[in-house]
């Protein structure tokens, strides 16, 4: 199964396994799903680590990061921007929006505690 992770799924993979569920935990880790993160995700994260004392305990090369949890940046391109930009208003998290575009576009499965994102026709698996 090809895996796009949402940020919280990815903080929480990293520094907290327990608050995944246990669905989460099992794709997360099965070798043989590729597992991918947003690029938007990446900026998520440093846009809100100054005043998330949660995001700080990350490390600041995020690089480090995908080392660790082995998963594959995906770069948000012109694309994906553009159909995030065009979807419906029914969700307001612009990271989220683009998160939901890439799964789309990419034919992935997001994995995410946010069960607003199937409205889009996206995938979901928590």
């Amino acid at each position: 199964m090809r895996l796009l992770l949402d940020t919280h799924a990815l903080v929480w993979s990293a520094l907290d396994p327990d608050r995944l569920s246990a669905r989460a935990r099992d794709l997360i880790a099965d070798p043989e799903n590729d597992r991918m993160v947003s690029t938007a995700s990446a900026y998520e994260i440093e846009y809100k680590r100054p005043r998330d004392p949660e995001l700080s305990r990350l490390p600041t090369d995020l690089d480090e990061l995908r080392n660790l949890l082995v998963f594959d940046w995906l770069p948000v391109d012109e694309g994906h921007a553009t159909r995030a930009g065009r979807l419906p208003r029914h969700h307001g998290d612009p990271w989220d929006r683009i998160i939901v575009a890439q799964a789309l576009a990419e034919n992935l499965t997001v994995i995410s505690a946010d069960k607003a994102l199937p409205i889009y026709g996206s995938r979901l698996e928590w």
